[in-house]
């Protein structure tokens, strides 16, 4: 069973309490707030038909328009591409100097031939993973992609299915990948068939997992040239140098329209935005210009609750106290529209009755803030006493007034 209890309202008025009623469909109990806040503060909008704003600092979502969308990433697959080699790095498959063959199929499909975006590898030479992944985001090269998902996994098709592997653990629920380079089917490429999928908040996930678990490798994006083999190449992210303090991730273009995933860190606070849907590259720079801007515009950190501070109780059976305090791990720290809003409420989830004995710092649950969209933002939570196991009298009322009463 999962206990709630609700706080609408933005601060300082977390607190103001005016009913308390059943949440409906839940066992537990909702406390909701009806605070009197100012009028809704103006508010981000984009002419992006999809967007997403992240704050992975708070965990939190910003703003939110179709994120769940299913979108064509076109070249911005090579985000995924990327990430799978630089998890290859880190668990020891290659290291940057493990060199790589360029196939005949990797030059034809990729390389000069294919009259797209390339590194111009020659057929049969042996380049080192570290060149060929400053290919793949710098020049944002076709046979880069495709040497590395050769050098990887021997084909395109199985190295997409070590994408979908770690796109699956990390959530990416509405994503699917065919293929390293992001154009069209495996078979062919230049197909009205199966292609690549994704929605802004799997791209804003892959971004947090790469800034996260990968920052080593993260200052490739930004590189503004590579020359390699006597060739000079130059940064072709199209949102490099347009949006200030943007340092990633990439672009790309395919039938649903021209999207984008932006990475940018200010004072501080750090950024992801997901754009997508765009008729072309000009619109797509505007629509992710205000989705960015609209983070330091609109938003500003809230502190809902200090490390430790106690945020409600959790109910405890077959113990010597019915009840035990539930505390955060650490600062609640929320970006939340300035100005406030009664569009977001506060809730605590946990699985319970907790069970008796209960000891000191257990993590139990979570809280959660909560918009129109669904949650935006969570944190830890964690008992803040001890309950020691009842006595056989006190363990048989508990349960006989678990039976009959419930959590109430």
């Amino acid at each position: 069973m999962r206990a709630l209890r609700d706080r609408g309202g933005l601060p300082p008025f977390w607190r103001a309490f005016a009913a308390r009623g059943g949440f409906a469909l839940l066992a537990g109990l909702s406390v909701m707030a009806a605070a009197l806040l100012p009028a809704a503060a103006e508010t981000l909008g984009t002419r992006a038909p999809v967007a997403f704003l992240y704050a992975p600092g708070t965990s939190t979502s910003l703003y939110l328009k179709d994120a769940d969308k299913a979108f064509e990433p076109g070249s911005l697959v090579k985000v995924m591409t990327a990430a799978a080699v630089f998890e290859a790095l880190s668990g020891g498959e290659v290291t940057p100097e493990t060199t790589c063959k360029v196939s005949e199929h990797a030059w034809r499909t990729g390389g000069a031939p294919s009259r797209r975006a390339t590194m111009f590898a020659a057929i049969k030479s042996e380049i080192p993973v570290m060149d060929l992944l400053r290919g793949l985001l710098i020049h944002n090269a076709n046979d880069a992609a495709i040497v590395l998902a050769e050098c990887l996994d021997g084909s395109e098709e199985a190295f997409a299915g070590r994408m979908n592997t770690l796109a699956a653990s990390l959530g990416m629920n509405g994503s699917h990948f065919v293929n390293p380079t992001g154009y069209g089917t495996l078979e062919n490429p230049d197909s009205k068939g199966e292609a690549s999928r994704t929605t802004a908040r799997d791209m804003a996930k892959l971004g947090q997992f790469i800034l996260e678990k990968h920052w080593d490798y993260y200052p490739l994006f930004s590189e503004p040239e590579f020359t390699w083999n006597n060739i000079y190449q130059r940064n072709k992210n199209p949102l490099l140098g347009e949006i200030r303090e943007l340092d990633g991730m990439g672009a790309g273009q395919a039938a649903s329209g021209f999207s984008g995933l932006a990475s940018v860190e200010r004072n501080g606070r750090r950024v992801i935005a997901v754009v997508a849907g765009l008729s072309d590259e000009k619109t797509r720079l505007a629509a992710m210009k205000e989705v960015v801007e609209g983070a330091w515009d609109y938003f500003a950190v809230e502190r809902i609750f200090a490390k430790g501070e106690t945020v409600t109780e959790a109910k405890v059976f077959g113990g010597t106290a019915s009840t035990v305090p539930l505390r955060t791990v650490s600062d609640v720290d929320v970006l939340l529209p300035r100005g406030g809003t009664l569009d977001y409420r506060l809730r605590v989830v946990y699985s319970g009755p907790l069970k008796a004995p209960v000891r000191m710092g257990t993590p139990s649950g979570e809280i959660q803030v909560l918009g129109n969209d669904g949650i935006v933002y969570r944190a830890p939570l964690e008992t803040a006493g001890e309950v020691d196991e009842g006595s056989l009298e006190e363990r048989a009322l508990g349960a006989v007034s678990y039976y009959l009463f419930g959590w109430f």
